[in-house]
Formats: structure tokens, sequence, C-alpha cells
């Protein structure tokens, strides 16, 4: 599985690199840092912004995170958001909540729980219909297994198969992912599924999102057997 963008919002510089350096250690994260309500919203507006999560303090040098929260839900972002705050009474909890945030968690906290968390948050958030991933040129929208192409005002639609093919080499974040594994994850680990039937599948799915398929820029063949996805690359 790749690492998940986390965007940490947090003005405390030593609490901020303690966050980063535990999300890297757990080998499942890849931290961004932003010192303020400012410093995040320029860095979730970027053109190629991906934060798969935001862990936000409420107390911000230019505002209140739980404001900040109530904005990014305003501006249509469905990212899951934790607050982290050292105000832990009935009320802090509720406003936290009303503004849009998926949980709350007060300082101090033991990191191996607020890890717990994000995972938690993460798998429901992955498994819902606000799950949205840009690939190339589509929108995609796992749970409606369907991918949007603004620029064309065209819809492509997936098999099941295709959808959960497409969402496992997103998440390897450009990683190639040998054939044996994608076959595991998709079919299961107890499936009689030979390589050939991924391979029909993932021609199939490069006639659909290719604007090439002879020439794939998106979905591509890696040397050792593996596959993997350029969703960073513009339409052909």
């Amino acid at each position: 599985m790749s690492a998940r963008p986390i965007l940490i919002v947090e003005d405390d510089a030593a609490l901020r690199a303690t966050l980063a350096e535990q999300l890297i250690a757990d080998g499942s994260f890849l931290p961004g840092e932003a010192v303020s309500a400012a410093d995040a919203e320029a860095m979730l507006g970027a053109a190629d912004a991906r934060y798969d999560a935001i862990l936000l303090d409420i107390g911000l040098p230019d505002g209140d995170g739980r404001d900040l929260c109530a904005k990014l839900r305003r501006d249509g972002m469905t990212m899951p958001v934790i607050m982290l705050t050292g105000a832990d009474g009935e009320q802090d909890v509720v406003r936290g909540l009303d503004a849009g945030a998926n949980d709350y968690i007060a300082k101090p906290f033991r990191l191996n729980e607020l890890l717990a968390r994000v995972r938690a948050q993460l798998r429901v958030f992955d498994n819902s219909e606000d799950a949205v991933f840009t690939v190339g040129p589509y929108m995609f929208r796992p749970s409606a297994r369907l991918l949007l192409e603004p620029a064309r005002n065209r819809k492509v639609r997936l098999t099941d198969k295709e959808s959960n093919i497409l969402k496992f080499l997103y998440r390897a974040g450009g990683r190639p992912v040998p054939r044996q594994i994608l076959l595991n994850e998709v079919w299961g680990y107890n499936s009689a599924v030979t390589t050939h039937t991924l391979e029909t599948h993932i021609y199939r799915l490069r006639q659909k999102i290719e604007a090439k398929p002879a020439h794939p820029q998106l979905l591509l063949t890696a040397p050792g057997g593996c596959y993997r996805l350029e969703a960073t690359a513009a339409a052909a």
C-alpha cells in the first residue's frame, strides 16, 4: 500500500515535527506541514495538491481551526479532518464536529491512538460516496465506479474489478505493482484467477481511459511484470 499524503496544520513547531516524524516512521503516511490557516489554504489550493486527510490544530496564529474546517467544507473539500486541541470540553467537541470535523482528539494524545484514528477515518472515507481522486484528466469516484472527464463533459463507467484495479494502483502512488499482488488484492488471495484475466481487464481499462490505448499515458506496464498508474499525466 502506498504512503498516503496527510497535511499537518499546527503552529507548534516541536509538535508538528514530532507528528511528521511519527507519520513517516509508520510507513503509511507522507506528511505535509502548514503553520497557519493561510498556509494550509495555499497548500490545499495548489494545482497539484493531494491530501487524503488533515490533522488540524484549533489554536492557529491567524484564526480558529474550526473556522478553517468549516470553510474547507464550504469549498467542497471532503477528506477526513481530525482536530487536535487542548480544549476537550463537551462544547468544544460539539463545535469541532459541527464545523465539519470527522474526529476530535485532545492534547496530549498517544501517537499510536492518533495513527489508529487516522487509519479508521481513511477506511470510512475510501468507501464513501465522497471519495474522489484525480487520475489524469479524470475525477475518479470509486464508490460509483465512475470516471468524470470535465473538459469533455464525459463519463466513463467502470466494472467493479476495473474500479478496484484503478483504486489500488492509485494508492500505490505511482510505484510499480507486481501482477500477482494486484491479482491477490482485487480477486482475493484464495482465487484461482490467472494473470491472463488481469491482463484482459487492464486491456479493457486502457480502452476506456487512454486517448491512445496502444500508447498508454496513464496505465503503464513496468519492468518485472508490473503495472503502475501515472495519475498526474495530462490528457494526450
